[in-house]
């Protein structure tokens, strides 16, 4: 597999890459930016099926008529019933897929997978939206793909990478070079504790009457500051939350967010429209359950035009 390199303000952002890949799975350890521009590269190209975060799936649909689509379209030889077995979607049949948990609603959408066509699929952070037990079926079905299949999954997360990937590789500043996973399973237990600090955080911690409440990045749509508070906005509902905007934001720029305001940080996945008010005024559309619209720096534009590709 081979990338084009990449420059920015006459810099390597991205070096040129070249490397195997047989019929396995191969992860990518990197950030938002650089996953972006390894996609967009291979996005024109026929033999590889994409397959983005939080992609959206028809949620009028019932899983079984989704399932039923699916196998019209890509005429496959099989039965929605057996799939569904195969898949452990028997008790989720008839429900809407809008009616679905988030985690078993991205993992219907990931199904998508099983019935490509092309001989490599692409998948950007599979895993991290998924629960415990939908992870589990996930990795299952992406170990029977990769018999015959070459399948690279892009991620921000060492442990993603970890779950099923049989090569990985860190794409970061210091350029692209192999994970040594022997070396960091024979780190000593003293030495662990002392590399802790340094591992991604996971969990927002936020309350609501009374109640500690923890939420994954990705369901989370935007941060505001609001009267030296600090709102988190989740499905359109706000919750408190202790950190300042300046140590959410390093904490979660991993995870695709942007600082877009000095009172505002928003996920990037859940932008769908770049606002033009007047010349000097913009605004940031968000795909949510409730319609949100936040304020845009107009000194934020261009880093957020760079960042993405735009």
């Amino acid at each position: 597999m081979q990338f084009q390199a990449v420059y920015q303000e006459g810099d390597v952002f991205l070096p040129k890459l070249e490397f195997e890949m047989s019929f396995s799975q191969t992860g990518i350890i990197t950030d938002l930016k650089r996953t972006q521009l390894l996609i967009d590269q291979l996005a024109d190209r026929s033999e590889f099926f994409i397959l983005r975060a939080q992609q959206n799936e028809y949620l009028q649909l019932t899983v079984e008529e989704l399932i039923t689509f699916l196998i019209n379209i890509s005429e496959r030889d099989e039965r929605a019933a057996q799939l569904l077995d195969y898949f452990a979607l028997q008790d989720e049949r008839k429900v809407k897929i809008k009616q679905l948990s988030p985690s078993k609603r991205t993992y219907v959408t990931l199904l998508r997978v099983y019935f490509a066509h092309q001989p490599t699929l692409v998948l950007e952070e599979p895993y991290f939206f998924l629960e415990e037990q939908d992870r589990r079926q996930l990795k299952r079905i992406l170990d029977d793909l990769a018999i015959g299949k070459r399948i690279l999954i892009l991620t921000s997360n060492v442990e993603d990478a970890l779950i099923s990937c049989d090569h990985i590789y860190r794409l970061d500043k210091l350029g692209f070079h192999p994970l040594d996973i022997r070396d960091a399973e024979d780190t000593k237990p003293e030495a662990a504790e002392q590399e802790q600090p340094n591992i991604t955080l996971q969990k927002i911690n936020t309350k609501k009457e009374g109640k500690v409440i923890l939420f994954d990045p990705p369901e989370i749509d935007y941060i505001e500051s609001v009267d030296g508070s600090i709102l988190v906005h989740v499905d359109g509902e706000n919750y408190e939350c202790a950190l300042t905007l300046t140590e959410l934001e390093q904490r979660l720029l991993n995870f695709g967010f942007f600082r877009c305001h000095r009172s505002y940080i928003v996920n990037l996945q859940k932008v769908r429209e770049i606002i033009t008010w007047t010349k000097n005024s913009y605004s940031l559309r968000l795909s949510t359950s409730k319609p949100a619209v936040v304020p845009l720096s107009r000194s934020k534009l261009q880093e957020l035009k760079a960042l993405l590709s735009l």
